[in-house]
């Protein structure tokens, strides 16, 4: 069975690219252009993972997480902030919101295929973590 991936983010070239490496990876991929989009997804499907840009515009994408940490049937879903904030300051703040783990903009494939295997497993099952802020930030 192949995993569900939602990606919330809302530039363009940068979701396209997202879901066509995604894609070829052997992921389904939902595309959220922004957070009412991504609300309506997660209201619908359960993904296996979140890809979540940090800054949508005008609004704040660490406000999905902290909302899906507040929801039983959502909150042990890994959120991996996608982001260019890639400050420390702004990385601890990051966890804190519920984000599991980071991924800095430009996105390194090698760094996000390897942070999908340790929230998903090599084995493509679903592995139990928690949330909180004790998950692993990548420099």
């Amino acid at each position: 069975m192949k995993h569900l991936i939602l990606v919330v983010e809302d530039n363009a070239p940068n979701w396209e690219l997202l879901r066509d490496w995604l894609e070829m990876e052997g992921y389904v991929v939902v595309i959220a252009a922004n957070l009412d989009t991504a609300f309506a997804v997660l209201k619908s499907q359960k993904p296996d993972v979140v890809l979540l840009d940090v800054q949508l515009g005008a609004d704040d994408g660490l406000s999905l997480a902290l909302w899906m940490r507040k929801q039983p049937a959502l909150s042990q879903i890994p959120v991996i902030a996608v982001t260019a904030q890639a400050m420390v300051s702004e990385r601890q703040h990051i966890l804190e919101c519920g984000c599991n783990s980071i991924v800095a903009k430009p996105v390194d494939f090698k760094v996000l295929r390897d942070q999908l295997e340790v929230w998903l497993g090599r084995d493509g099952a679903l592995k139990e973590k928690t949330s909180g802020g004790q998950g692993i930030t990548i420099n």
